[in-house]
């Protein structure tokens, strides 16, 4: 295709979840054609994985403004603002009668596989940027497909590729033949097979944000209720527990973010669930029907029946191996973004508002956006994944000025704040911050009472900073 004609093709955005059909509403309103393609059978794939999940984010704060004006002539309602949905609800309240008004614009059971630039692998320069992309699909029903498009925003989250339990970042030895025996998501205790699975049951929960809050609580009410008896959880931590630990509490400006937090401590204080501090994950054993974890530093805990690994997401880059990305070496994130989200500095409400300068990458008019964007940082809410595709969108249009104009208020605090460096000796007067250095044997802890957990529309449980 001649470079001449790019500018009439359409935009390819990958991944039909929030950020992806958001993207889509503001290229329409722009007049810009847009192509959705998404991997699953019907949109926000990923979020169904997690619908019984509550999001600690209000329905405010999960409807992309653009969306919302592509909505109202379908005669869709707006849920209550002011309520926090489960993942379901956004589901089928928003997300999918969202794909159904883009209609054809959002394509099923289509994979991308690869992206480049039309006859340009990785390492030609001549012309480059005048090169529509070509876009690698294969559909569900096994049949390929080449497309081309004029840009490409790459909305296709991080569900899909979980963090290891292992403390270095890579699974644990062992890790891979426990399969049967561990888990990255949240559990679903309603679901009876689910509730079965961990009732009565000695279970490892690896993590220090919101999904391991999330569990903790769901096990402590389990260990309550008459078919739980014996459930019990040993909390593993990376770090120590500090003032941190637990998110902003009674100070969050989301409150259900801040009894998130209350729940999970809660859940320590009253036995529920033993804390182990300073423990990184080496090994993973069998022994038995049970499984026992040890620590890069030797230690061993008891054997336990389940394992429950949170401990974040990272992006998957294996189709993007023909585009020239910028990323930071650390948090994989776009080289201008990463600074603004660093986790060891930034929590969901501090990171600085940005757009699609800070989104670019050396490959002209390709983005990332969404969750993926955030490379390996924990700290996204969804109203920063629809600046970004406003300011994204602007850019594709030409309107700089509106592109450059990227203004966002988050709230403060909350159970996605920095987490500093693990590393870094704990100040006097504190508990120890699981540095290098821990004591022979698993340290179990007891936290002071815990405070009254605030008044809230949207309950105690949560997905990843509202996203």
């Amino acid at each position: 295709m001649p470079a001449s004609s790019t500018a009439a093709l359409p935009v390819a955005v990958i991944g039909a979840g929030p950020a992806g059909l958001a993207a889509a509403a503001h290229l329409t309103a722009r007049g810009i054609e847009s192509l959705v393609l998404e991997a699953g059978p019907t949109a926000a794939s990923a979020v169904r994985g997690w619908s019984h999940v509550r999001l600690f984010s209000t329905w405010g704060e999960v409807i992309d403004p653009a969306a919302e004006k592509l909505l109202a002539p379908t005669g869709w309602t707006a849920p209550d603002p002011a309520a926090c949905p489960t993942g379901g609800d956004w589901v089928e309240r928003y997300l999918q009668p969202l794909a159904d008004a883009l209609g054809d614009t959002v394509r099923y059971g289509a994979r991308v596989t690869g992206v480049s630039r039309a006859g340009r692998d990785r390492i030609v320069d001549a012309d480059r940027a005048a090169q529509p992309f070509v876009v690698h699909v294969e559909h569900s029903d096994g049949r390929e497909e080449r497309l081309s498009a004029r840009a490409v925003i790459d909305a296709s989250g991080t569900w899909s590729t979980p963090s290891p339990a292992g403390g270095s970042g890579l699974p644990a030895l062992g890790e891979k033949s426990a399969a049967d025996r561990v888990t990255y998501r949240v559990p679903d205790l309603t679901d009876p097979a689910v509730r079965a699975r961990y009732a009565g049951k000695r279970t490892a929960v690896i993590g220090a944000g919101a999904s391991a809050f999330t569990t903790l609580a769901s096990l402590a009410d389990l260990a309550k209720a008459t078919d739980g008896n014996g459930t019990k959880a040993v909390w593993v931590l990376r770090r120590g527990i500090s003032g941190s630990t637990f998110g902003g509490g009674s100070a969050d400006q989301l409150p259900a973010r801040g009894a998130l937090g209350l729940a999970a401590k809660a859940a320590v204080e009253e036995g529920h669930a033993d804390a182990v501090t300073g423990f990184r994950t080496e090994t993973i054993e069998r022994d038995g029907d049970q499984v026992v974890l040890v620590a890069e530093d030797g230690r061993r805990l008891d054997p336990v029946d389940e394992v429950i690994v949170l401990t974040g997401f990272r992006p998957d880059l294996s189709f993007l191996s023909e585009v020239r990305l910028g990323l930071d070496e650390r948090l994989q994130a776009p080289v201008e973004l990463a600074p603004l989200i660093d986790p060891n500095q930034h929590s969901c409400g501090t990171v600085h508002p940005h757009g699609h300068n800070e989104l670019a990458h050396p490959e002209k008019d390709f983005y990332l956006v969404g969750m993926k964007s955030y490379g390996r940082a924990p700290t996204f809410l969804a109203m920063t994944g629809y600046e970004q595709v406003r300011s994204v969108a602007a850019a594709l249009a030409g309107d700089l000025a509106s592109a450059d104009q990227v203004e966002l208020t988050l709230p403060e605090t909350g159970v996605c704040g920095g987490s500093g460096l693990f590393d870094t000796p704990a100040p006097t007067g504190r508990q120890d911050d699981g540095g290098c250095c821990g004591t022979p044997e698993p340290q179990l802890v007891t936290l002071t009472p815990a405070a009254t957990a605030p008044a809230a529309n949207c309950g105690t449980t949560a997905g990843g900073c509202g996203s």
